[in-house]
């Protein structure tokens, strides 16, 4: 594996937009990400505690860089209302040159 910096992916759901949003500032003027894309509307079907269920959530893709990747998921944590979110993130293979540029200087 070479020394260059790689990007990384995290991959979140949250009750709604508004929470979603607010927890995207929050991470952005922490400079834990570059940017969040919000999908105001997914549906969830899972299992919790036991039992198959069915939600309206709001899903979000943060962009940031792999030093950042396991603070960002701590932080999420942190900052997440659910008592067990679901956080998921992953180094990503390929980036472009442009799209690496900004993310480094997103995240100085």
């Amino acid at each position: 594996m070479s020394n260059k910096v790689k990007a990384a992916l995290v991959w979140c759901l949250f009750p709604d937009a508004g929470t979603a949003r607010v927890v995207a500032g929050t991470l952005l003027e922490e400079k834990r990400i570059a940017c969040a894309n919000i999908l105001p509307t997914v549906e969830s079907v899972f299992t919790w505690k036991g039992v198959v269920s069915s939600e309206t959530e709001s899903a979000v893709l943060y962009k940031t860089t792999a030093e950042h990747l396991e603070p960002l998921t701590k932080r999420l944590e942190e900052l997440h209302p659910y008592e067990t979110p679901a956080i998921v993130g992953w180094l990503v293979d390929e980036t472009s040159p442009q799209t690496l540029e900004w993310l480094i200087g997103s995240l100085s």
